[in-house]
């Protein structure tokens, strides 16, 4: 799994650890395709005050690149 330098900045911010990254990738509550970009997002309910995690990612044979990833800042998404 590649993360961008932004998905790195935003990592330190809100720290993010890499394993609830590699986790919203791989079990999402919620998944969204927008294009070639996946959206994924997982509930933690124990972290972020209790706002879900959002993952946008890219896959492309066998390299995940992940583009972004945030808190969301309200409790429910689209």
């Amino acid at each position: 799994m590649k993360l961008s330098r932004h998905v790195k900045n935003n990592m330190k911010l809100y720290k993010i650890p890499k394993t609830d990254i590699i986790e919203t990738v791989g079990s999402p509550d919620l998944t969204v395709r927008e294009g070639a970009k996946t959206i994924a997002i997982k509930k933690f309910t124990d972290k972020y005050s209790g706002y879900p995690l959002k993952v946008v990612y890219k896959k492309k044979k066998e390299l995940t690149t992940v583009i972004t990833v945030y808190p969301l800042k309200r409790k429910h998404w689209r």
